[in-house]
């Protein structure tokens, strides 16, 4: 369009086309840069609008990601309650051998919050990296990990229930859970959708499809960072204070709403802004 009206200008001046023109580069300019003013608002583009539509526009794989992670989870729990010795299968012999519902909640006076959180929120980027990265097995190595990590969480849940401790390990879970099992979803995601297009490439090369669907699956990956940085502040602080229960609980709720705002204001702000881009 602009080496249309270069040529307009220079032999048409005063024509109709070269006006019409001259206003179509002048709105396309304003939509390619009017989100690239800055870092900062580089930054609230990318969480408010290329994230969130890449994840609507992924939301398959995510789904997929959590209900292999459901499966796990189910497998686990079930694997427990027929026999509790399968612990041991699933578990290193040590982490089983520790694992005591009586204490849950006890002697969290002792914990040291900030370096717990930072390494709570270390290991969990280090699986979504590893879930992501795992994409180019053709997804498999994503799969096994979506599965196992939903075995853990199974078999625990089992060795609670067993103990009638099913509610207070819930709510030792899920407020920080929420978001980080949103993100590790998402993680994975992004590495099933690198694995689908490796496995069916279509018309194009895998090699095509690799550097193509990589820059998708980073980008899912980058807008998990956040989520696991608050995750981690909240397990770290949070999550073993010496709160009620319900308060516990109310905490999760609060971090389930604040996902669901966040994504659906900015699927509303990105049909808003598709709206608005429309020619007239």
């Amino acid at each position: 369009v602009s080496h249309h009206l270069s040529f307009c200008q220079t032999y048409y001046p005063n024509e109709e086309i070269t006006t019409y023109l001259n206003e179509l580069v002048g709105k396309a300019h304003a939509i390619l840069y009017r989100d690239q003013v800055n870092s900062s608002q580089q930054i609230k583009t990318f969480f408010g609008q290329t994230f969130i539509r890449l994840l609507i526009e992924q939301w398959k794989f995510v789904a997929l990601a959590f209900v292999l992670f459901l499966v796990g989870g189910l497998g686990g729990f079930l694997a427990i309650i027929n026999n509790p010795l399968n612990l041991y299968s699933v578990l290193p012999i040590e982490m089983a051998n520790a694992i005591d519902p009586s204490q849950l909640g006890k002697n969290t006076e002792n914990i040291d919050s900030p370096l717990m959180s930072t390494q709570i929120m270390t290991n969990n980027i280090q699986v979504a990296l590893l879930a992501f990265a795992s994409g180019i097995t053709f997804g498999i190595g994503t799969i096994y990990l979506l599965i196992y990590n939903g075995i853990i969480i199974g078999a625990l849940a089992a060795v609670f229930w067993q103990h009638d401790k099913f509610y207070d390990f819930w709510a030792f879970i899920v407020p920080h859970g929420i978001i980080e099992l949103t993100a590790i979803f998402i993680a994975g995601g992004a590495g099933l959708l690198m694995g689908y297009r490796l496995l069916v490439p279509g018309s194009f090369s895998r090699i095509f499809q690799l550097k193509k669907q990589s820059l998708r699956s980073v980008q899912l990956l980058l807008g998990t960072l956040p989520l696991f940085i608050i995750a981690g502040i909240i397990e770290g602080y949070i999550t073993p204070a010496p709160i009620s229960l319900e308060w516990k609980y109310g905490v999760a709720l609060i971090t389930l709403f604040a996902l669901i705002f966040y994504i659906g204001w900015g699927s509303l702000s990105l049909r808003r802004k598709k709206t608005t881009a429309l020619p007239d």
